[in-house]
């Protein structure tokens, strides 16, 4: 039984070919010869076909005019302007076979590009870095958006085929390999998916189904119509898809507040049950993450297994903002939202969630941002100092490591590393990598010019600034500048940072797991010298106690020393800049 209805499916003695076209007259199947496809009702065109099997490669041939990728394609041979190819995802042989993923309260996030993450830049060529992951700590793997795009590099977000992964890391097989290779060592796998936009080229929805969009627009292009039911079945089946043929543990679902909504039960509530139900059926962990500038806290639910309607966490991009302008002063942009008290916003974040909980956002001209987050999970926020976005909308792509002190950053990282929030690293970021991530693409023509002269008009101040310095997101040098040095691990200053962020995940598995399930949020403040004081009820009943000075000054003030101390100290007197205390008491 077919579970898709989007797609080539292998059937017993051929394949079952099915494309929704609404507004096509005739569409032809193109294999080894043309066969035409049968007109159905609500805009479906279908073909059995006796012969092909798994590797056969197909177009669909619109109205006599133009030949087209399946927008449901499997996988993409020779990129967005070739053939389909029929894929059997039922050949492969999963040696992780028992495999039922992880609980949420275990997550320790590493985000990861296939691209520039080794030098070979393939799914095959992560395998060999997947034992470091480990002994770092981390136990969740997240990859970029791998749907197929145009050209040969590109982040990930520029996606028009949403089931095929892009041929240039590889085939599905070498895709499955490392997943299961990471299951086999307890790693997770999590997958970046975008269902708020098409990229911009080799998107052919609108020739044949213009009905796939509305006349709302995101900042990248027209918006989906979620209204209509077969575009709304197109995403749910493809994050069941991934989830299901690939066996990802979870998904991270790009920038949602830009996917339009008009006032009917939601495309995400849907997902989110459809995810569930796969969960239940299967007895997996299956986690789902958004990406939400509009911090809607009502849709979030940490604990809510399997998913019912809800998402296990979003992306707090509040925390990062926050420690960026104490670390670095910079307050340009959505920056300057946190200028007034970098501080005062990092302990109301560890305190409650969110910074922006219904107030007003200068950055957003006025408008009230977000919902009331407090009474939530800690573990419905993940939380992290770098990620793609925060590095790569840079104009030169570069990290923290080059923008603050090694003590600050080791600070932020003791605070974000212990404290009962997902923790998320970058990349590289373990030990302190200072390769930057530039924004890089392979669009040609026109598009390509336009994505220059949008960037220059983006970053007008950098470009008079550092004038050629600025990156071309179109040339391959700058992908190749982005691909992480790992040599650098084993220099001293990388060895260095490893071994605290390796001894903080150790702490964080033996002390702060454990004790995550049923935690709630205390009470964090600040004071006017840089003092931090915070408090959780862990789920066992215990305090867990942390102690900052988030200043480059000795600090003084009243504070509580009291329980087992987890990480830090100092001699008596007073607190030296960037000290941070860990405790925890039982009482």
């Amino acid at each position: 039984m077919n579970r898709w209805q989007f797609g080539a499916t292998l059937t017993a003695d051929g394949v079952s070919f099915r494309l929704w076209a609404p507004a096509a007259k005739r569409v032809d199947l193109l294999l080894e010869k043309s066969y035409p496809l049968r007109r159905g009702g609500d805009g479906w065109f279908c073909a059995d076909i006796s012969g092909p099997r798994a590797g056969a490669r197909y177009q669909f041939r619109i109205d006599g005019e133009i030949d087209l990728p399946d927008p449901a394609s499997a996988f993409q041979p020779g990129d967005l302007s070739g053939p389909s190819e029929v894929i059997d995802h039922t050949s492969y042989r999963w040696r992780a076979s028992d495999w039922r993923g992880r609980p949420w309260q275990q997550t320790c996030v590493i985000e990861t590009h296939v691209g520039a993450f080794t030098p070979e830049g393939t799914y095959r060529a992560m395998i060999g870095k997947l034992d470091h992951l480990v002994e770092t700590g981390i136990t969740a793997l997240e990859l970029m958006p791998l749907a197929d795009f145009a050209g040969s590099r590109n982040w990930g977000y520029d996606g028009v085929l949403w089931y095929a992964p892009d041929s240039v890391y590889g085939r599905p097989d070498d895709l499955k390999t490392l997943i299961d290779e990471a299951h086999l060592r307890g790693l997770m796998v999590f997958l970046d998916v975008v269902y708020n936009h098409f990229g911009p080229e080799g998107n052919y929805l609108a020739r044949y189904a213009p009905c796939f969009f509305t006349e709302a627009q995101t900042p990248w292009g027209s918006a989906i119509d979620y209204r209509v039911p077969q575009v709304r079945s197109f995403a749910i089946e493809n994050a069941l898809y991934w989830l299901r043929e690939y066996r990802f543990d979870g998904l991270r679902l790009d920038a949602v507040h830009t996917i339009a909504e008009f006032g009917e039960v939601s495309m995400l509530r849907d997902l989110s049950h459809a995810v569930g139900g796969l969960a239940a059926e299967t007895g997996r962990h299956i986690h789902l993450v958004l990406e939400n500038d509009a911090n809607r806290a009502s849709i979030l639910d940490a604990e809510q297994d399997p998913a019912q309607g809800k998402y296990r966490a979003q992306w707090n991009d509040d925390y990062h903002h926050a420690w960026h302008v104490l670390l670095t002063g910079e307050t340009q942009g959505y920056y300057g939202d946190y200028r007034h008290s970098p501080r005062r916003d990092i302990a109301r974040v560890l305190g409650s969630g969110f910074a922006y909980q219904g107030q007003p956002s200068a950055h957003r001209g006025g408008q009230l941002r977000g919902e009331p987050s407090g009474k939530l999970a800690p573990t419905a926020f993940v939380n992290f100092l770098q990620n793609h976005d925060q590095i790569g909308n840079r104009a030169l792509g570069d990290r923290l490591e080059s923008l603050a002190s090694p003590e600050a950053i080791e600070a932020a990282l003791a605070i974000t590393l212990l404290a009962p929030a997902i923790p998320m690293l970058f990349m590289g970021e373990e030990w302190g990598s200072k390769t930057p991530f530039p924004f890089f693409c392979d669009f040609q023509g026109d598009l390509a010019q336009a994505v220059r002269q949008g960037r220059r008009r983006e970053y007008a101040y950098a470009y008079a600034a550092y004038g050629d310095e600025v990156p071309d997101p179109l040339d391959a040098s700058t992908l190749q500048s982005a691909v992480l040095d790992w040599e650098a691990r084993n220099e001293e200053t990388g060895q260095k940072r490893l071994a605290l962020v390796r001894q903080l995940l150790a702490i964080r598995m033996r002390e702060i797991v454990p004790r995550l399930a049923g935690a709630a949020f205390g009470d964090a403040r600040t004071s006017d010298q840089g003092l931090l004081t915070a408090h959780w009820r862990m789920g066992d009943g215990a305090t867990l106690k942390l102690l900052a000075n988030l200043s480059t000054g000795a600090s003084t003030g009243e504070y509580d020393l009291t329980g087992t101390r987890l990480w830090g100290g100092w001699s008596d007197g007073p607190i030296p800049p960037w000290s941070v205390v860990w405790r925890l008491d039982a009482r």
